[in-house]
């Protein structure tokens, strides 16, 4: 059997012809589109490896953030509680010590009251003494007791001291009027000369001398002489001894610190 080489020449051509199409139009499109499809999954691939990389870090970072909140709820809840149990301290404080305060300054009070009515009381006993002595003072004002008075009036008359003496004098050289004498009863004709003659020797010869009455004025008598006045009366020294009275209980009612008791 003899080979025909033309046949054979012509099937290699035909075969490399076919080789070289399905390379050209089948093999390469399907290696290119392969490629390109294996280029795409690997893009998405590494798309999908970044993105899940990308949850897991972002999961990470919540996880972080849920564990710090957690931490800083605990410590804001432990700082809370601190606190307020230390405010509830603080108060507790305060309003023991404002009940403190508010109790001493109630015992303070009663204090004061105490005083303040043992003060009046005080006071009101020594007025009414005043008053009684004022009343039978005001008994004897009409007996003969005014005329020893005044006589009294002249003694003291005679031993004022000599400013005293010079500055009735004066005021007798520089007055238009007469010398008054007033007392809380009318004086008899010879206790007046008694008293007209005293002023005449201690303070003027000259001037003339005109009696009257006061009713205020108990068991005393008052000389004016123009702007001078010179009294002697028990109403006087009972009204000092109300001033001292009054001067004294005030005192005694005044706290060692210096501050007054309340009235």
């Amino acid at each position: 059997m003899q080979i025909d080489w033309l046949t054979v020449a012509a099937q290699v051509v035909n075969f490399l012809v076919l080789v070289w199409l399905l390379q050209r139009f089948l093999y390469r499109p399907i290696t290119s589109a392969m490629a390109r499809r294996e280029e795409r999954i690997e893009t998405r691939l590494s798309e999908a490896k970044a993105a899940r990389d990308k949850v897991e870090a972002e999961a990470s970072r919540l996880r972080e953030q849920q564990q710090a909140l957690e931490a800083s709820r605990e410590e804001m809840l432990s700082e809370a509680r601190q606190e307020a149990d230390a405010l509830r301290a603080r108060l507790e404080d305060d309003i023991r010590e404002e009940m403190e305060a508010k109790r001493s300054q109630w015992q303070a009070h009663l204090e004061d009251e105490r005083e303040a009515f043992a003060a009046r009381l005080r006071q009101r006993a020594g007025h009414q003494v005043i008053d009684i002595v004022g009343r039978v003072l005001e008994d004897y004002a009409g007996s003969d007791l005014a005329g020893q008075v005044a006589g009294t009036f002249a003694d003291r008359l005679a031993a004022l001291d000599a400013d005293e003496r010079e500055k009735l004098s004066a005021a007798a050289s520089r007055a238009k009027g007469p010398a008054r004498v007033e007392s809380s009863v009318a004086l008899k004709p010879a206790v007046r000369g008694q008293v007209t003659r005293a002023i005449h020797e201690c303070i003027a010869q000259d001037i003339e001398v005109e009696y009257g009455e006061d009713d205020e004025l108990l068991l005393g008598i008052r000389l004016t002489i123009g702007e001078q006045t010179v009294e002697w009366s028990a109403a006087r020294f009972l009204h000092r001894l109300e001033t001292t009275l009054d001067e004294v209980i005030q005192g005694s009612g005044r706290r060692p610190g210096g501050a007054p008791a309340a009235a």
